[in-house]
Order: C-alpha cells, then structure tokens, then sequence
C-alpha cells in the first residue's frame, strides 16, 4: 500500500501503523509507542493529534499512520477510508500541525 517509499527517511522507515485488520492489536501499538517517541525527541505534534486533524479533513477510519520526509520537512501521512469506501491520503505538518494536502488515493 505504500507508494511513495523511495521518500522514506531511514530512521523513520519502521514507524507505520497498520490497522488492526492488517496486523496484530499489539503490532499496531508497538508501532504507535515508536511514532509518540519520536514525536517527543524530535518536537513533533503527537501521533494522535495528526490523526484528529486528519479526520477532521476527511472523516473515516484510519487505516494507516506513518512519518515521511519530504523535501519541506516531516509529515504524518494518515490514510483513511471514508464511508463511501475510498481511500484518502492526507498529508499533516509534523512540526506545525497543518494540513497540507489531501488526496484520493487512486491505488487502493
């Protein structure tokens, strides 16, 4: 599901969260712990707050939460499936919060 990998900084590869359906509840968590530590080192919004701006741009279930490096700086990209069944990428400020971008995702 992911197509933009190239633009994965090394260190921040292993952050994705995956919906439970997906992979294990405790796989799920793990993954959060991992993007709430580095949001605390790196002096990121939190996790949960890129998810509630996301969904507030476009309500749905989250299926997938991940940090991305972009040319302009660090991302939370959420992706969410909305109630009619299509998936939207929405693209958080990691620093200021400010969401800069929302998508159809074309290849779901």
């Amino acid at each position: 599901m992911r197509h933009n990998a190239p633009f994965k900084h090394p260190l921040l590869a292993g952050l994705m969260l995956t919906a439970v359906l997906a992979g294990s509840p405790a796989a799920a968590d793990d993954d959060m712990a991992q993007m709430q530590a580095l949001a605390r080192t790196a002096n990121l919004i939190p996790p949960e707050k890129a998810i509630e701006k996301a969904l507030a741009a476009k309500p749905g279930i989250v299926i997938d939460a991940d940090i991305d490096r972009k040319l302009s700086g660090l991302y939370y990209e959420i992706e969410v499936v909305d109630a009619q069944g299509v998936e939207w990428e929405i693209d958080i400020d990691a620093k200021t919060g400010e969401t800069r971008r929302v998508k159809r995702d074309w290849f779901d």
